[in-house]
């Protein structure tokens, strides 16, 4: 028993951290019907700022104190990815709105290419880390109920905290700002909501900022789990898998999604893979999401689509 709770625990914790990610993609979807291919650029990116920062502000300020120089690496990580956002919803995206699937995924894809290239001119494409002070080594829980207590990692939960935090941020902010209506306004209708007054470019804009901020915390966390390396970029792919099970219009459906595919890919993994070889860990997310692309396109919470002839 105490086994199968490390590994639930465990899949919850990578479930979040999905989350997290997919969370960008409904964001920036459910506000301008773009699906962001450069999710996975934008969390590399900001990564890659995060930890050059941090490196670079000790050498020119004289500062030892790492906790100053990360909330200050933060900080300038936050507002280089709020001028990226700007950038690309201005010079790009904004004039590509309403056209064709095909045309935005190329743009998207254009974007990434951009991104990783400025980002290993910028920051260079060495293996960076990002120390946050979280500390990686292990804790026994619940040792009182189980011989020898429920091995979990103390980093997994507290990077899981702070997904979790930001997830309820973002869910009061969607809920409970004049700013947040607006945006579930425009991702109900566009039309309807510039024939009241709500200005389309700027909840674009807004949007895009608050999909680069969810990015650098993603970015921030699994840097610091992976350290900050090019191959950040596919944590956008396994979270396409959450985007298509909880829906790609839904907030929740991306958290329920993402802890969904983190307790699925644990279990599999280690009651089911011993009989196949092993590996499940790595393709269940995919099986699982083709299997809704049959049977419920729409995912769990997004809405279906019905064309009325």
């Amino acid at each position: 028993m105490a086994f199968f709770l490390e590994t639930l625990i465990g899949g919850l914790m990578a479930g979040m951290l999905y989350a997290l990610v997919a969370l960008g993609f409904v964001l920036i979807y459910k506000a301008s019907g773009v699906f962001n291919f450069a999710q996975g650029a934008m969390v590399l990116f900001a990564a890659l700022a995060m930890a050059r920062f941090a490196e670079w502000i000790p050498k020119w300020t004289g500062l030892d104190n790492m906790i100053v120089a990360n909330l200050a690496a933060f900080l300038i990580a936050g507002a280089i990815m709020f001028a990226v956002a700007w950038f690309i919803e201005r010079l790009a995206l904004r004039h590509l709105v309403n056209q064709e699937g095909a045309t935005l995924l190329m743009a998207t894809l254009g974007i990434t290419y951009f991104l990783e290239g400025l980002g290993q001119t910028l920051f260079g494409s060495d293996i960076y880390k990002i120390d946050v002070g979280m500390p990686k080594d292990p804790m026994f829980l619940l040792e009182s109920v189980f011989e020898g207590g429920v091995l979990v990692n103390k980093e997994d939960v507290i990077a899981a905290v702070i997904a979790a935090a930001l997830v309820l941020l973002l869910t009061l902010f969607f809920q409970k700002t004049t700013t947040g209506r607006a945006l579930r306004a425009v991702a109900d209708d566009h039309q309807a909501a510039q024939s009241i007054g709500i200005p389309l470019n700027r909840i674009w804009v807004i949007v895009w900022c608050v999909a680069g901020v969810v990015a650098l915390v993603a970015g921030m966390i699994w840097g610091s789990k992976l350290g900050v390396q090019f191959s950040l970029t596919t944590v956008a792919l396994r979270a396409l898998p959450v985007v298509i099970l909880g829906g790609l219009t839904s907030v929740p459906g991306a958290i329920i999604g993402g802890l969904i595919i983190g307790v699925g890919e644990k279990l599999s993994e280690v009651y089911l893979g011993p009989f196949v070889g092993g590996g499940i860990e790595i393709w269940f997310a995919y099986v699982l999401a083709l299997v809704f692309l049959l049977f419920r396109p729409q995912g769990l919470f997004g809405e279906k689509i019905i064309d009325r002839v």
